[in-house]
């Protein structure tokens, strides 16, 4: 048998092209990495860095059950389970979603990497994304077994050609094995011109802004929400709301990550 067709060896000289493929072309066509600006040596598809992408760590902290944001030093648990003060807030009554997750805070170098998803339509990025939030709903147990995996409409997607969170939520679809519904959830009252929101104009402008398109069969679904960033929670509630109104029998919110705010409960009440 000859070394051409030895088992294995077209894998090897495969892999062994690509690499030299990917040599020369970091060569011929050098790039700088979009968040720390260093050339890169690898040529793929990801305009990200390895020392960046390593940076990129998530939460290891322990969440609120409901919302998902990092437990204080002072807050009080119900057998063993945390919920922040936002989600303890009677008055206010707490998010629609039975629960919200993220992957990490947004904060440092993922900031840059999210903001190049929104505005650079990077389809390695939103998998790259998608692989991490892969991690979060296997290991989350009965409570994270969703029937259909849904992205939050953007109300600008025509101007600019796509959803950031359908670049990550199409391939989360994929890796968990689930239908990928984009059209189910539409935006019926488009959000203000104003650029920039104050915690109390998020909650506003979002609020009725969503619900699910006539003639959808959406009764007793188990809902998986997919947005990049949790900011106010105002968003990913709203279009929880219109699953809720419905008849989804669960909505559960999934993003890259979260910031976290000062003094939320107190803007709410």
């Amino acid at each position: 048998m000859s070394r051409a067709h030895l088992p294995g060896s077209r894998g090897l000289a495969s892999g062994w092209l690509g690499t030299v493929r990917a040599a020369l072309l970091s060569v011929v066509f050098p790039a700088g990495c979009q968040i720390c600006e260093q050339l890169l040596t690898e040529a793929t598809r990801l305009p990200i860095c390895r020392n960046c992408l390593d940076s990129f760590a998530p939460m290891t902290e322990t969440v609120c059950g409901k919302c998902g944001r990092p437990v204080e030093s002072d807050w009080t648990s119900d057998d063993q389970v945390f919920v922040c003060p936002t989600c303890k807030n009677d008055a206010w009554g707490g998010y629609a979603s039975d629960r919200v997750r993220s992957w990490a805070v947004y904060q440092g170098a993922l900031v840059r990497a999210i903001l190049f998803l929104k505005f650079e339509n990077i389809e390695a990025l939103g998998k790259l994304f998608a692989r991490w939030l892969t991690k979060i709903v296997k290991q989350g147990g009965p409570a994270f077994e969703p029937d259909v995996v849904v992205p939050v409409p953007l109300h600008r997607q025509r101007e600019r050609g796509y959803n950031q969170a359908a670049l990550i939520a199409k391939p989360l679809a994929k890796f968990l094995g689930l239908p990928y519904k984009s059209v189910l959830l539409t935006r019926v009252r488009p959000r203000p011109d104003k650029y920039l929101l104050n915690y109390e104009e998020r909650w506003e402008a979002v609020r009725g802004a969503f619900a699910t398109r006539p003639g959808s069969q959406v009764d007793n679904l188990r809902v998986l929400l997919v947005d990049d960033v949790m900011t106010s929670g105002a968003t990913l509630d709203s279009c929880a709301k219109a699953w809720r109104e419905a008849g989804a029998r669960s909505v559960i919110g999934l993003t890259v990550a979260r910031a976290v705010l000062e003094n939320a409960t107190e803007r709410l009440q």
